[in-house]
């Protein structure tokens, strides 16, 4: 009888020991999964970072998914939302701030550029067409998969496909309406540019990379170690790279002599960066639905001193 109880002691024992371990280990989850969600909170609320004397403004908010970026005449903004299913739309944003859709029913619209008085523009979700838009017609011009983006001169239109492992580099000839495929087996290109040295560079998100389109098809690396590089843009200061990452993000500047600063951080899916106009530039921030303004440490000087 006495062992009996022993034996029922024992195992109280061993079962109240077990009960306050698991109960510790549920707790020590618990607070882990806290952790965790408080980590990514920060990470999607923690403002945009500006460099240096480099500051910046939300001009547009409400812009879904906002993408491609093209200035028109007068102030206005052409701007792509990159929605899936036949949702995504180009909208025209007026001086005033009112919104006006251009084309809507699109599955991810994600480039645009202007061209033979009107504009072409991609999308990226399966097989659809590069279509061209001109006085509200819209036209299409060839068939692609997963079309991302977009350069055009002269009598050359470029457009590049965002496909793992697979994607292809097209050259579409105005003139004769002739489709040459550059390059295949690119892995997510989403960008194509000519910059002001002369040179047409492109991107490979999933490497992190950005190349120089050659003759020879060698196309070397010419930027390395990027995180998600996505669109590109070139002028006076020298090539500016978005990073297409939904956590701590960053917009680079690499300047003409090769050095890469950080301009923007904890940037949330950035898109593409365009010239304003006025001595500022324009980036979509897809991730938090809406279009930042720039401005340039000079710039900033100036206004000061007009005041």
């Amino acid at each position: 009888m006495k062992y009996q109880r022993g034996l029922t002691v024992s195992a109280q024992i061993k079962s109240s020991g077990l009960g306050q371990f698991y109960k510790s280990l549920l707790w020590l989850m618990l607070l882990l999964l806290l952790a965790t969600l408080g980590f990514f909170a920060w990470q999607s609320f923690y403002p945009v970072q500006a460099a240096g004397q480099w500051s910046y403004q939300v001009v547009h908010r409400d812009v879904p998914k906002a993408a491609a970026l093209v200035v028109l005449d007068g102030g206005e903004l052409m701007v792509s939302q990159e929605l899936r299913d036949r949702r995504g739309s180009i909208v025209r944003i007026q001086a005033d701030g009112k919104r006006e859709d251009v084309v809507s029913g699109l599955s991810k619209p994600d480039g645009i550029v202007s061209a033979r008085g009107g504009w072409v523009f991609s999308q990226e979700e399966g097989d659809t067409a590069v279509n061209f838009l001109l006085r509200g017609d819209v036209t299409q011009l060839f068939q692609g998969s997963n079309v991302q983006g977009l350069w055009n001169e002269g009598d050359h239109l470029y457009a590049i496909e965002d496909r793992h492992d697979n994607g292809r580099l097209f050259r579409y000839t105005w003139s004769d309406k002739s489709l040459v495929v550059l390059r295949d087996n690119l892995d997510e290109a989403e960008s194509i540019i000519r910059c002001t040295d002369g040179r047409m560079l492109y991107t490979e998100k999933a490497k992190g990379v950005v190349r120089q389109l050659t003759e020879d098809g060698t196309d070397p690396v010419v930027y390395e170690h990027l995180n998600k590089p996505t669109f590109l843009m070139c002028d006076q200061r020298g090539l500016w790279i978005s990073e297409d990452s939904t956590h701590r993000a960053r917009l680079l500047l690499i300047d003409k002599a090769g050095n890469q600063k950080t301009i923007l951080s904890f940037l949330k899916a950035p898109q593409s960066i365009v010239v304003s106009g006025r001595d500022t530039y324009l980036l979509a921030e897809g991730g938090r639905n809406r279009v930042l303004e720039l401005t340039p440490p000079f710039e900033r000087v100036s206004q000061n001193q007009q005041r």
